[in-house]
């Protein structure tokens, strides 16, 4: 078998391991927060942990890769993701499944920053938009199965083996990779960026810290309006040096290229939309619903295995239709998505969601290719490494703060509502605490713990504010999801692909 073949095979199963374990994480979270006493906040943690770290370290990642070889820092990256694998499956507290988790977004980082350079170094032209099809048809059959998978692991198993299960992936694939991978590098490429690195991981770790923990502090709170505005300020220095930098990590002369602009903004706005979307999904599933593990994961199906067909379609019609229809079209068909799922009550059952879940599904299979295109089709190749690793920045940022700031708003209105609707009861006093158990997943132990007479009560109080806030952010998603799709359409363009050989069939827009 032919090199670019085997490169193919040995980034698709990253790809594939990567994505599986966010997916099956998901399912597990109840789970998780029962056996390790862990709260709202810790949840959000045991999937941002992984993000922000991804996030900070993306750019360093694909620069280093530049500078001393893409597959050795592809290698790292799956054994240092492989390891902190089994420390996560080990953990005792929640604390420390949460930092291992970080660990795993640091190989995360190495793998996802090169995956794209690593395709665009062995595939041209046709043959680039049939990898990258490819590539997007494995992370949607990442999605599709993991849920599914992860719901039969944590109902046998237990929820460990959901991280056990990375280790034969990564042996495997690191197999592969030492063997038959060629190394590829940027003969120009100059210095780690440490300053851009530092600043631009503190700003993103005072953003999402301050999202995460705004409705306990109060958000006019002295602690959270100082991580707000230092986050702020800490951009700022972010820019000035990389706008100084001679090689910046962050090239911010790749955003006057509409294209690269707009690929990113898409890349952005589907992760803090609906993937962010599936952890309150879940929780939706599992703990007002009743659901198992397994039962959630084939609830989930229609929208995976959608999400898994239309992602190899779409890899065939990048080389037919504009990327713009795709990426727009793809995100719009998220927000509609979004928005079919809304209109929850205390009575309804998950069928409710199903008609968003598939129209959603076949959104999120559109993207995923043209994102990768729009990433890497605009750029020289000596520049892919950076490119990709800002690509895959802005889809680990967006389930960043997606999940922090829906989870600030969620929390808020499920205290709200309870509150309002316990008021003159014997639990009026406790709706504080019981509004955060039930953000939490805790909502059949809040009402098992509560007397006899009034769990009829507060089991429709709880469901009727679990739903109400849950509709407010599928609401704030879609919107989201909408806004970025129309900002795609204006600003992809046909002519920022064809100067690098992957003409498009719509005529360049001016």
């Amino acid at each position: 078998m032919h090199r670019k073949w085997w490169t193919l095979l040995a980034v698709c199963l990253a790809a594939f391991m990567l994505l599986l374990d966010i997916t099956i994480v998901n399912v597990a979270l109840p789970d998780i927060a029962r056996d390790l006493d862990a709260g709202f906040s810790d949840l959000q943690w045991v999937i941002d942990a992984y993000a922000l770290m991804l996030a900070a370290l993306l750019l360093t990642a694909g620069s280093l890769a530049d500078l001393r070889g893409r597959r050795r820092i592809f290698a790292l990256g799956l054994v240092s993701f492989t390891f902190a694998s089994v420390l996560c499956a080990l953990a005792p507290s929640a604390l420390v499944l949460i930092l291992a988790r970080g660990a795993q977004g640091i190989g995360g980082a190495a793998m996802f920053s090169t995956s794209l350079a690593l395709l665009a170094q062995e595939f041209h032209g046709r043959e680039r938009g049939t990898a990258f099809g490819i590539w997007g048809a494995t992370t949607g059959a990442a999605v599709a199965i993991g849920p599914l998978v992860g719901g039969a692991l944590t109902d046998g198993l237990g929820w460990p083996s959901i991280f056990y299960l990375n280790v034969p992936i990564g042996i495997a694939t690191l197999a592969i990779t030492l063997r038959r991978l060629p190394e590829s590098r940027d003969e120009e490429a100059g210095a780690i960026d440490w300053a851009g690195l530092m600043t631009f991981s503190a700003a993103l770790f005072l953003l999402v810290f301050g999202l995460i923990r705004g409705n306990e502090e109060g958000w006019g709170s002295p602690l959270i309006v100082t991580l707000f505005v230092g986050s702020a300020l800490l951009l700022a220095l972010f820019i000035a040096v990389e706008r100084r930098q001679p090689r910046p990590m962050f090239d911010l002369s790749l955003f006057r290229n509409r294209t690269f602009a707009g690929g990113s903004i898409a890349a952005f706005a589907l992760s803090a939309s609906m993937f962010a979307m599936f952890l309150y999904l879940t929780l939706y599933l599992q703990t007002i619903l009743d659901y198992g593990p397994l039962e959630t994961g084939l609830r989930f199906l229609p929208v995976t295995l959608l999400s898994f067909v239309a992602a190899a379609v779409s890899g065939k019609l990048t080389a037919q239709l504009p990327a713009r229809a795709l990426l727009g079209g793809g995100l719009v068909l998220v927000g509609i998505g979004l928005l079919l799922m809304r209109g929850l009550d205390a009575a309804s059952d998950w069928t409710a969601l199903l008609p968003g879940f598939l129209v959603a599904g076949v959104g999120i299979g559109t993207i995923n290719p043209s994102i990768a295109n729009a990433a890497i089709g605009v750029v020289a190749p000596a520049r892919s490494g950076m490119a990709s690793g800002i690509s895959s920045t802005f889809r680990q940022v967006g389930i960043a703060t997606g999940i922090a700031g829906l989870g600030a708003i969620f929390q808020s209105q499920v205290t709200h509502r309870l509150t309002s609707a316990l008021a003159g009861t014997p639990g009026a006093g406790r709706s504080g605490g019981l509004a955060h158990a039930v953000s939490a997943g805790g909502a059949p132990q809040a009402i098992a713990h509560a007397p006899v007479s009034s769990r009829p009560r507060l089991e429709q109080a709880i469901h009727a504010a679990f739903t109400a806030a849950l509709n407010d952010i599928l609401l704030v998603a879609a919107v989201v999801a909408i806004v970025g799709g129309l900002l795609a359409l204006a600003l992809v363009r046909s002519s920022d692909f064809v100067a690098q050989g992957a003409p498009q069939a719509e005529p360049a827009a001016a």
